[in-house]
């Protein structure tokens, strides 16, 4: 264990693709490192952004309370975005230097706001817009967030977009939608559920405007929702019936229509659900008689067949939740009753492991000596 608390210290980049390799921790395709940091009895990563990783902690560390928390690839590197004044804080979003999520406390009058960070609890900007009693942000895309609010300025619970500021907030509640929620971004596209007027959930799309909505929700289903987005690829849920009253919900991906809507519900699963999207790869969780009936973190490549279940040994459970630009995946396992935030970072090419591997195994052996 001292060698390889040096190499974490002294060459953590090159140590967690090696030891994942030669420990046979990793799935084929991706090692897995326990993000969970010292002093906490749970912990959760939600969102992920280049080398940056968000989510949720508590322990003896935050004095029980549920903090928001970012890192940067490893457990050691946690940094406590909690802002002053508050009782509770999450992160669920991020992009470049920007996270997003929100909390309450004595600073908020006891109601949840929207919050932004630029990676430090000092930096806090209270993205809570005038006329609403609450809102929280989701996700996050360039100089873009979203989420959504309640109060005396909308009446329901209306999707929110926000350009770094509480007063720069756009209405995104579209026409003939009772209420909406927007969950992801990606570029100049938001993403969500609205529900209609007397009617079941729908997938929704934007372009930065009410009036830009697209109802993505596909025939055949009687509900669905759309919960991340990347370039011109969607991903979600949506209910389908099965047989008689029974139902089951599948993991979902639309091109920008309803029609264009995907299935990826792998065969032996009952449940499945895509929570995030990175270029043509697709991540979420599922459960049924493939997995003995627990909830396994998910990969798919745009077919339900394509899927590869990252679920790491040593845990009941996982979940994957959001993937970067660079293919990192972050989400959560469950073991023991307690929850562990997770990255599943992928393995180099054996290019690349050709160049960096004799170099990593010479240091292994000079340490040993």
């Amino acid at each position: 264990m001292l060698l390889e608390n040096i190499l974490r210290r002294r060459f953590c980049p090159l140590f967690v693709a090696a030891m994942g390799l030669l420990s046979g921790r990793a799935s084929a395709q991706y090692t897995v490192i326990d993000l969970h940091p010292t002093g906490f009895d749970g912990s959760s990563a939600s969102g992920t952004s280049g080398s940056t990783q968000v989510g949720i902690g508590h322990g003896a560390a935050t004095g029980g309370r549920y903090h928001a928390l970012m890192w940067s690839g490893t457990a050691g590197s946690v940094v406590d975005l909690h802002p002053a004044g508050f009782d509770f804080s999450t992160a669920g979003g991020a992009s470049g230097s920007t996270q997003v999520g929100y909390g309450f406390g004595d600073a908020t009058g006891g109601q949840y706001h929207a919050l932004m960070w630029s990676g430090t609890a000092g930096s806090v900007v209270d993205l809570h817009p005038a006329g609403f009693d609450f809102s929280q942000a989701y996700g996050a895309s360039g100089s873009t967030q979203v989420g959504f609010g309640f109060g005396s300025a909308t009446g329901q619970s209306h999707a929110l977009m926000w350009s770094g500021t509480a007063g720069s907030v756009v209405d995104l509640n579209p026409a003939g939608f009772m209420d909406s929620v927007a969950r992801g971004a990606s570029g100049s596209t938001q993403v969500g559920v609205g529900a209609v007027f007397g009617g079941p959930n729908h997938a929704l799309m934007w372009s930065g405007t009410a009036g830009s909505s697209v109802d993505l929700h596909p025939a055949g289903f009687a509900e669905s929702s759309a919960y991340g987005a990347s370039g011109s690829t969607q991903v979600g849920v949506g209910d389908v019936r099965v047989t008689g009253d029974i139902y089951q919900f599948h993991a979902l991906m639309w091109s920008g229509t309803a029609g264009s809507v995907v299935d990826l519900n792998p065969a032996g699963f009952e449940f499945s659900v895509a929570t995030g999207a990175s270029g043509s790869t697709q991540v979420g969780r599922g459960y049924g008689s493939a997995t003995g009936g627990y909830d396994h973190a998910l990969m798919w490549s745009g077919t339900a067949g394509s899927v590869v279940d990252l679920h790491p040994a040593g845990f009941d459970f996982s979940s994957a939740r959001g993937i970067s630009e660079n293919g990192d995946i972050v989400g959560y396992g469950m073991s023991g009753g307690y929850t562990y935030a997770l990255l599943w970072r992928p393995v180099p090419e054996p290019a690349t492991l050709a160049t960096l591997g004799p170099g990593v195994l010479a240091l292994l052996r000079r340490r040993r000596k």
